[in-house]
């Protein structure tokens, strides 16, 4: 029987979310709050349905930024859409693992971003993605 559901449960391919724009929208020294602008491409031949999406971004390490989004919307098959999510930060942390790197000259820094969407289809509930990549710092400094 599991054999069975497995055949029907229809085959995902990861969507790949990249950032489009970033802007501040307040905050003080300890927590900023930001308005991000997400770019989601989904490769896949069927309309993706997403109910909510979470982000985690960790810079050297550790969790400086996270943001949710409960507004559905729609990604069309092959297709792109970008939407606006909160992201509240810790840019003091930021500062503070920068300021203790041991290689304090390098020009960037590596960064992960993970989360999740939750998928509004039968058999496909979330599908949780990774991004690994690092920072220019020559605009920080």
């Amino acid at each position: 029987m599991l054999t069975g559901c497995s055949v029907l449960a229809p085959k995902f391919t990861k969507p790949e979310l990249s950032v489009a724009s970033v802007e501040l929208v307040g905050g003080n020294l300890m927590q900023q709050n930001f308005r991000v602008t997400l770019n989601i491409h989904n490769p896949n031949d069927r309309t993706l349905p997403v109910t909510r999406l979470h982000i985690e971004l960790h810079i050297a390490g550790e969790e400086v930024a996270t943001g949710v989004n409960t507004r559905a919307f729609v990604v069309a098959a092959h297709g792109d859409t970008q939407f606006d999510m909160s992201i509240t930060a810790n840019l003091a942390l930021v500062l503070l693992k920068l300021a203790s790197r041991k290689d304090a000259h390098a020009d960037t820094i590596d960064y992960q971003m993970t989360g999740g969407a939750s998928i509004d289809l039968p058999f496909l509930r979330d599908l949780p993605f990774h991004q690994d990549g690092s920072l220019a710092l020559s605009g920080l400094r």
